[in-house]
């Protein structure tokens, strides 16, 4: 697949993490070109961190990887979701989530 599409915007995509089966939002993360095409080819999410301008593979040192079930891109080729198997919490705080502060909820 020529992936180009995905980088027209920007160097970096937004990369909606989601737990496979139950739906849950896990986490937001970037990928460039080279995180995806590493995500493509071991099956593990790999994003690029804005703050320490380098290559991260989630889990790498806390065992808490993510398997993916699938990527899918949406409608304008701006932004992925990848839908993974989450071993441990996705959250680097121990969270399962990293969307646990509520802001408003319905009335």
């Amino acid at each position: 697949m020529n992936l180009d599409k995905f980088f027209v915007k920007s160097e970096l995509i937004p990369a909606i993490v989601q737990e496979a089966g139950s739906g849950e939002v896990l986490m937001l993360a970037y990928m460039n070109r080279e995180s995806l095409e590493k995500t493509l080819e071991t099956g593990y999410t790999w994003f690029f961190s804005r703050s320490r301008q380098k290559l991260w593979n989630k889990g790498e040192t806390s065992g808490h990887k993510q398997k993916v079930v699938s990527i899918k891109g949406d409608c304008d080729d701006d932004t992925l979701l990848v839908e993974v198997v989450q071993t441990g919490p996705a959250c680097h705080t121990g969270s399962k989530s990293c969307f646990f502060n509520t802001i408003q909820e319905a009335k």
